[in-house]
This record gives C-alpha cells, structure tokens and sequence, in this order.
C-alpha cells in the first residue's frame, strides 16, 4: 500500500451491532491505518445518543458529520470523483437497505450510495437485517433482546448481493476482513 485508503462511512439508525461496528472502524483507522469519515443520518444519530455511543463517536474520529437533507454534508461529489477509496455503510437498516436495492436515494445515505456506484467507487453494506429466524441483540441498557428478520428484507438483503458494484457482508468481522481485503488492492 503506498497511500492512505481514505473510507467513507455511514452510520444509519440500527442499534443492532453498533458497538461492534464502531469498534470496528476504530481498528481500521488506527491498527490498520486507514482515513475513515464518518457520515450519520438523522436517524443513527438518534440511535448513537440512546446507546450512549455519540461522544466516543466524535472523539474517535476527525471528521464526524450528521446528515441535513438528501445532499448535505456534500459527500456526493467527493464519492463519485474518487476521493474516497471505498464506502462503507455499517450498520446498514431495512429501511436504507430496501431504498437501496430499489434506487431510491432521497436520504444522505441511500444518495451517498447511488453516487458511489456511478463513480465506481466500492461499497461495502452490512445490512442487519439479512440471516433468517431470530436474531439477539443488546439494548442500550445492556438487555438481550430478540427480534425476528423479515422475509421481505431478507429479499432486500438479496437484491443488494446481486447489485453490481456491492459488496454485502454477513458479520462485522466480514466487514472487517473486506476492509483489509480493499486496504492491500488499493
């Protein structure tokens, strides 16, 4: 590797895996050595203050911007020219996940991710919401909770899998693997 990879991550508004995840990019900035800018629609950014997450967010990381619309903060630009060497969105919702597989981008993620795809830049998702039957996670207080995944967004997570351009992974330490996968082919 001769340059700093430079990700681009966005953070939607699933609890599911968030500590995870943000360990995750911790490790990929600071043991692996990558640029990661991080991108929180309105949503995560409700879902980081309830875990408790937001300020170990910002103080882990140089650039940490929360969306206003559709296109601000401006990353569609930078995503299509080639300023960053991959989008990263983990963890990734049903409802981003469904507006995705069907080209709708009327939210800073979904957009930051049909920009990408027209730059050629990579995308990595981790969709929640993708292993069938019930799944356990922690709330922010730290209980176990069971929810159950939908057909209709393992379907969603399906259409994601054959989109070309994507890059699905099934568990944040795929999502990791796929990072160092990127960081030696870039």
């Amino acid at each position: 590797m001769t340059e700093l990879v430079r990700i681009a991550w966005g953070i939607t508004g699933s609890g599911d895996k968030i500590r995870d995840v943000i360990e995750t990019m911790t490790r990929v900035q600071e043991d692996i050595g990558a640029r990661v800018d991080v991108f929180v629609s309105k949503a995560g950014r409700q879902v980081l203050h309830w875990y408790k997450l937001w300020n170990l967010l910002n103080e882990s990381f140089t650039k940490v911007k929360t969306e206003v619309d559709a296109n601000t903060p401006f990353i569609a630009g930078p995503l299509q020219v080639g300023e960053y060497d991959a989008l990263v969105v983990a963890p990734l919702t049903a409802n981003s996940a469904s507006k995705i597989a069907y080209g709708i981008a009327d939210t800073l993620i979904t957009n930051a991710v049909a920009q990408a795809l027209k730059g050629n830049t990579r995308v990595i998702l981790f969709p929640v919401d993708q292993h069938p039957g019930e799944t356990e996670t922690m709330s922010p207080e730290g209980m176990l909770v069971k929810i159950r995944t939908r057909r209709v967004d393992l379907e969603n997570s399906e259409r994601l899998r054959k989109m070309e351009g994507v890059r699905v992974v099934g568990s944040v330490t795929e999502l990791a693997e796929q990072i160092k996968a990127l960081m030696m082919t870039s």
